[in-house]
């Protein structure tokens, strides 16, 4: 049992790292960076330090074409989620994100060729169940979607979703091309959405160099790199199934620290409606299976 204690509280770190992260980014868009640019320079800064010691990495993609679905979806889940906490209630963001249980089933069956259970079908209906519950208010008439950051939050645990199913297909590619693919996707694709908004004047552009934003870009960026080598080295000595139940401790630092500092509102809608999202992953996690493979780190939630 104390062997497990380190790799756990490491796991812990990482989903405090990630639960806590709605609060820089806010700190960069009042500093005039839009979440998207800052995602962008978080991880071209991952994506550099990474080339700096395992310069190979890049050759898996000669060999492994397909790494560029990973680099769609795992940049596409930073995109959502980074941006949708930065504008949107982070306890409503979080819940949505924490969809995926619903989108595996429903991913899994074309691309993974697993067909619905009795028991996966019973998580899809709790977790979409919830996300009724949450999206349902009294000014709209149905269960809807109502904001850009309940959109982006959809869109991101959708390819959250999508990066999982993709890393189990993928994981006889080299550890270090996957870890590429999830960085450079956070670069690549934080940058071209940043780029496309800026021309539909939804994004503003990066501002003038100063210590106000840049000196916060690179510690973000370092807690980032922290939380991804913690993640590593809990994964690796403890059940997929124990990393993924300590992992959902990321809602409850999201919730509770959007709750203390205003940035999240928990009605009682929300708390019936996460807690059917919530028990749908945790069904998920009792029936996961250990040979799945290995956490990758997120360039996005995990």
């Amino acid at each position: 049992m104390q062997k497990n204690a380190l790799p756990a509280l490491a796991l812990v770190l990482n989903a405090l790292v990630w639960g806590v992260s709605w609060w820089p980014f806010r700190a960069l868009e009042a500093r005039g960076l839009h979440p998207l640019w800052a995602t962008a320079f978080i991880y071209l800064f991952a994506m550099v330090c990474l080339l700096a010691f395992r310069p190979q990495a890049w050759r898996g993609f000669a060999r492994h074409p397909t790494l560029w679905w990973l680099v769609l979806a795992a940049g596409l889940t930073n995109v959502g989620f980074n941006w949708a906490v930065t504008v949107g209630d982070v306890v409503r963001v979080v819940l949505l994100f924490y969809l995926m249980p619903a989108w595996v089933v429903l991913l899994a069956w074309p691309l993974l060729g697993e067909k619905p259970t009795a028991g996966s079908l019973l998580r899809l209906v709790l977790a979409l169940a919830g996300v009724v519950i949450v999206l349902k208010t009294p000014n709209s008439p149905w269960p809807v979607p109502e904001s850009l950051a309940d959109w982006l939050a959809l869109m991101g645990g959708f390819s959250f979703a999508l990066t999982n199913i993709l890393l189990r297909r993928l994981n006889q590619t080299p550890d270090d091309s996957r870890m590429l693919a999830m960085f450079g996707g956070g670069a690549v694709m934080a940058t071209l959405a940043a780029l496309a908004g800026m021309g539909l004047s939804a994004v503003t552009g990066v501002p003038a160099p100063g210590p106000g934003w840049v000196g916060l870009v690179l510690l973000i960026s370092l807690a980032f790199l922290a939380g991804n080598l913690a993640l590593q080295y809990g994964a690796a000595r403890l059940r997929a199934s124990s990393t993924s139940l300590i992992m959902l401790s990321e809602v409850v630092f999201a919730s509770v620290s959007a709750v203390l500092l205003g940035a999240g509102e928990l009605t009682g809608r929300t708390v019936a409606g996460g807690c059917l999202i919530l028990l749908a992953s945790l069904l998920s996690v009792v029936s996961f299976r250990s040979t799945a493979p290995p956490v990758e780190g997120r360039a996005g939630p995990v």
